[in-house]
């Protein structure tokens, strides 16, 4: 199964697992995936519990923001300034702005 037909459900459970793991918390991830897409909290919340794949996360998210070619750095050893498919470009995107709040970075520095 490619990552863009696994349910989002599950893509969002890791996401903020990885989040928590480190001390942040789901709001916070809520906020920078809200920050990089444009959906409301609630509708990603939602989305979370419906049945939505990844893919469809991605592809119909209201507002991707424009900041987000700011987003550089390596995910899975892949540099995200990189990616030529955008798709996977946001896909990593959202996984390296979690992977910097993991890491502790503070919330202004995240939403660039």
């Amino acid at each position: 199964m490619n990552a863009f037909d696994m349910p989002f459900s599950r893509v969002y459970a890791c996401l903020v697992q990885k989040a928590e793991h480190k001390g942040r918390t789901r709001d916070e991830v809520d906020a920078v995936a809200a920050w990089l897409t444009g959906y409301a909290v609630e509708r990603l919340r939602g989305m979370a519990l419906d049945g939505t794949t990844y893919g469809a996360f991605i592809d119909s998210a209201p507002a991707w923001n424009p900041r987000a070619a700011l987003i550089t750095g390596r995910v899975c050893g892949i540099r995200v300034e990189d990616i030529a498919d955008p798709r996977m470009k946001r896909l990593r995107q959202l996984d390296k702005l979690v992977d910097e709040l993991a890491r502790g970075w503070p919330m202004e520095r995240i939403l660039r």
